[in-house]
Parts: C-alpha cells; structure tokens; sequence
C-alpha cells in the first residue's frame, strides 16, 4: 500500500552531478543505478556533500528539450556557484505529492518510489496534476539496515 500525502513545499534547490538517460522506460533504472555507483565510489559526491544544507541525498529526474537527466544531488543554497559538472535544479514552491518508503539501498529506495508515485499515487489523484518539470526521490534516513526516504512531485489543482 502506497503511504502518500500532499504537502505545501517552499522553493528550494538541488546541487546536482548529472547523466543523460537514453532507451527506453525499462533501461533507465540500470543507467540510474549505474550512475548512482560511480559517483558515489569516485568521490564526485562526497565532493558536492560539502556544499549541502543537510545530509539528505537527492536523486531527480528531469526532462529538458525531449531528454531525460538524472542527477545525485544535495540540497544547497540557491546562490551557491555551480561548477561546471553540477547543475542547480530549481523546484519552484508548490503543492507537492510526497510518497513514502524504505528499502534496502538508496537505489531500491528511488525505485520503489518511482513506481509507487507514477504508479498508483498520481494516478489516484483527482483534483491534481502533474505537469511536468523536476521531481525528486530523497532519502532522509537509515536505520537497521534500511533507507528510508520520499518522493516529491510537484504537483497542481486541476
């Protein structure tokens, strides 16, 4: 069973190492993984770790001109300089559809997630919508062996 809510957000931003995703639906989650890894084990992260407002991990998907980008990200002042690997990704104060889960790895977590919010969760909304823009997985705990975490859509009233 999905656990969701909607809950008001301000505006807020992601620091983030980014990859363009090619393939179909069912290749992305692989190259997310993939990608996911290698900057975790290269040092690309613990790198942009010094620039984060928190110790939560972001994980945002984004479409811009017909392709799709991930990228792993921290949550950062928007004022902070953005070297020239990283991307400042902006999400505007919004309503937005917050899905909740764990899972045993952060990767697993951001799976479950997107499926449960693209899924079921937004699919069951009446008065919402998405419309498109950025939409975040962030894992905000571990404990016993479990990420525990949310997904954030932004989302508006039909």
């Amino acid at each position: 069973m999905t656990k969701s809510q909607i809950i008001k957000k301000d505006a807020f931003t992601v620091l983030g190492l980014g990859t363009t995703l090619s393939g179909d639906y069912q290749e992305l989650p692989s190259q997310k993984r993939a990608f996911w890894q290698t900057v975790h084990e290269d040092g690309r992260f613990t790198s942009l770790m010094t620039l984060a407002q928190n110790q939560q991990q972001f994980a945002v998907n984004e479409a811009i001109d017909g392709k799709m980008f991930f990228y792993a990200g921290v949550q950062t002042d928007a004022n902070v300089k953005v070297g020239e690997t990283q991307r400042a990704i902006s999400f505007p104060a919004s309503d937005y559809l917050v899905v909740t889960g764990e899972a045993a790895s952060e990767t697993a977590l951001f799976e479950l997630l997107e499926g449960q919010s693209f899924g079921e969760a937004l699919p069951s909304l009446s008065n919402y919508a998405y419309v498109g823009g950025p939409n975040t997985t962030v894992s905000t705990n571990h404990q016993d062996n479990q990420v525990q975490g949310e997904m954030w859509i932004p989302i508006v009233t039909k």
